[in-house]
């Protein structure tokens, strides 16, 4: 990736949370069962989902976590936050229901992408751009439908690619998960910036907490 645009990719705000996001809501639906997914991945998925919606009742996004994310210990890895997660694991599934924006602003077309976890590599091209390395990479569903699936860093970031469009992967940005409650809530961050804040079951028989911003750019 280039120095340019690597700063924006992987931001990690570690901001806490300002507020309860004012008048978006969260509502429970059911199953993933988009057949274009493969079975494996549809049966690795939670029974129920979660639709994120505004104040004036307009989808942001509709999200499945994964039942039982790839398990690790990272607690020597620097500059990583989510140390329970292993690297290139799928988080979940999000789905737009109308174009969106990722992070870095990049377009991205409305529909369904997995969402996988990674760390910034720690090459002079990355190095110093943040204190912290989590972020997530959407990839267009049709191209990911082995949930099991361990992928190099170079592999994610190609894959990813093809939902932005562009040179660059497409970025669902991660934050600091500071007091998730058992059910899903909405929060927003001083930047203004809209997270969906959850616990993720992992295969270590844990819940981990995930706060993955849905709504909101990187700061220019």
């Amino acid at each position: 990736m280039l120095r340019k645009v690597a700063g924006l990719l992987f931001l990690l705000l570690t901001v806490s949370f300002t507020t309860q996001a004012d008048g978006g809501k969260i509502e429970t639906i059911g199953a993933f069962t988009d057949q274009t997914a493969s079975e494996q991945l549809r049966k690795t998925l939670e029974p129920k989902g979660y639709r994120v919606m505004l104040a004036d009742g307009s989808v942001v996004c509709e999200i499945w976590l994964r039942a039982g994310a790839p398990a690790a210990n990272k607690s020597e890895t620097a500059g990583a936050v989510y140390t329970g997660l292993a690297e290139s694991a799928l988080v979940g599934v999000i789905n737009y229901p109308k174009a969106t924006n990722d992070f870095r602003g990049q377009a991205i077309k409305a529909g369904t992408y997995t969402l996988r976890y990674a760390l910034h590599p720690t090459d002079g091209n990355h190095m110093g751009i943040s204190p912290v390395r989590d972020f997530l990479v959407m990839i267009p569903l049709t191209v990911d439908q082995n949930p099991d699936a361990v992928y190099k860093f170079e592999e994610l970031t190609k894959l990813s690619a093809k939902a932005s469009g562009t040179n660059h992967p497409a970025v669902a940005s991660l934050v600091m998960a500071e007091g998730a409650a058992a059910s899903p809530t909405l929060a927003e961050n001083e930047h203004g910036h809209l997270i969906f804040v959850a616990k993720v079951k992992t295969q270590a028989g844990t819940e981990m907490p995930i706060a993955i911003i849905v709504k909101g750019r990187a700061e220019q």
